[in-house]
């Protein structure tokens, strides 16, 4: 299905290992609005899209998802290389350490790991797009947070590109609606067309 090509969507490069860094960074791998979880939701939502054109939005933005993951674990092992305890100890790494040594685990910076009741694959076509559309620019809000915390510029170099690709991946979404919309008509389940709600059909893909 893929073409993979062995290298980062985005070169990370980071000089300094910075472990205190890391802890908010490994959010946006396995948090609440990370890219787990993104591409999960868009590579299961896909099937029961029905316009070739939105199915293949979804393919393609949850394929770059999968990118991003490896972008975010590449800064995450490079925050945390070569790591002596005092420096463990000092920035708080030790509770996440004792646990996974450096290895890149997907979990909230609250430190909670990393669940699919974070996502959501409702079957509507609708939801699921204005869910996308929401879940994107809480991607967005939390890589404004990080750079907000985050002191490194190599570091801050790729988290402004993942930034401006959830932006990005937000306006794609908004295609995505305004195609499903075109195919809307006035016995469709989307409220905006049928707010009596009088399609019962259980294959009908409202």
């Amino acid at each position: 299905m893929w073409i993979y090509e062995k290298k980062l969507q985005y070169p990370v490069k980071i000089k300094n290992p910075n472990p205190a860094l890391a802890k908010i960074i490994i959010s946006q791998l396995g948090g609440p609005h990370g890219e787990m979880g993104a591409s999960t939701r868009y590579l299961q939502q896909r099937y029961h899209m029905p316009d070739d054109r939105i199915k293949g939005m979804f393919t393609d933005i949850g394929t770059e998802e999968l990118a991003h993951m490896e972008i975010v674990s590449s800064i995450l092992h490079q925050l945390t290389k070569n790591l002596c305890e005092a420096d463990i100890k000092k920035s708080g790494f030790d509770t996440y350490f004792v646990d996974h040594t450096v290895g890149v685990f997907p979990q909230f910076a609250s430190g909670n790991p990393f669940s699919t009741e974070t996502i959501s694959v409702s079957g509507d076509v609708f939801a699921d797009i204005h869910e996308n559309l929401a879940a994107e620019q809480k991607a967005r809000l939390t890589y404004d947070n990080i750079l907000r915390l985050a002191d490194d510029p190599d570091v801050k170099d790729v988290i402004r590109f993942l930034r401006a690709r959830e932006v990005v991946h937000y306006q794609r979404f908004g295609d995505c609606l305004r195609i499903a919309q075109d195919k809307a008509n006035d016995k469709c389940n989307f409220y905006l067309y049928n707010p009596a709600f009088d399609c019962q059909k259980p294959d009908c893909h409202c």
